[in-house]
């Protein structure tokens, strides 16, 4: 009004000032809402949480069988440890027999030969002792010959007794040095046959 009163004054036209385009922005938007029309039906209705939850199905049971397989699943897992914990300590106990019984074996081999060397040894020292002996007896019947005939005579006789005498004892040491040592490797024998019937079943098992 006050623009208006001085134009007049000044001798200036004037009028009604123009009213301001300016629309409010909850108006223009009110206004384009109005225009576009009722919403679609998708927009509109939009599904509840109750009912998603009717048409995904009953959660409940579900968790119930996962739960129940998985306990299910466990038991299985903890009876494979079980029994492969049990073959395990069987596994050990049977090797730790096993060991037991090589030591043994072992023991009684070294005691088998140790026995049959000391045996072997008398043995020899008696052979050796006879033909000491037997060697002094030529010696005394060297002393009482009257020609050189007769101490030929005896000491082919002394030589070929002392040989003869020296082969059976040697034969006889040999016989029982291998007698001995069948004796002795008897224990390791029986242990490296059990050792391989193990092993054979053991393939035969995998």
């Amino acid at each position: 009004m006050a623009v208006a009163v001085e134009l007049r004054e000044a001798g200036l036209p004037h009028g009604p000032l123009p009213e301001s385009n300016t629309t409010p922005p909850g108006a223009a938007v009110a206004a384009r809402i109005t225009q576009a029309g009722p919403l679609p039906a998708a927009v509109e209705t939009i599904p509840a949480p109750a009912v998603i939850a009717a048409q995904s199905g009953p959660a409940l049971p579900e968790t119930r069988a996962q739960g129940a397989q998985r306990m299910t699943t466990m038991e299985i897992t903890m009876t494979q440890a079980n029994k492969a914990t049990e073959t395990m300590m069987k596994a050990a106990e049977e090797a730790a027999e096993f060991g037991r019984g090589n030591v043994e074996a072992l023991t009684k081999a070294t005691q088998i030969y140790v026995a049959g060397v000391q045996d072997l040894g008398r043995q020899t020292f008696a052979m050796m002792q006879g033909l000491t002996d037997q060697a002094i007896e030529g010696a005394k019947a060297l002393g009482s010959v009257k020609s050189l005939h007769e101490v030929a005579q005896i000491q082919s006789s002394l030589a070929r007794a002392a040989m003869e005498r020296s082969v059976a004892e040697t034969a006889k040491l040999g016989e029982q040095a291998l007698r001995l040592t069948e004796q002795a490797f008897a224990p390791l024998n029986a242990r490296f046959t059990l050792a391989t019937e193990k092993f054979a079943r053991s393939q035969v098992a995998a």
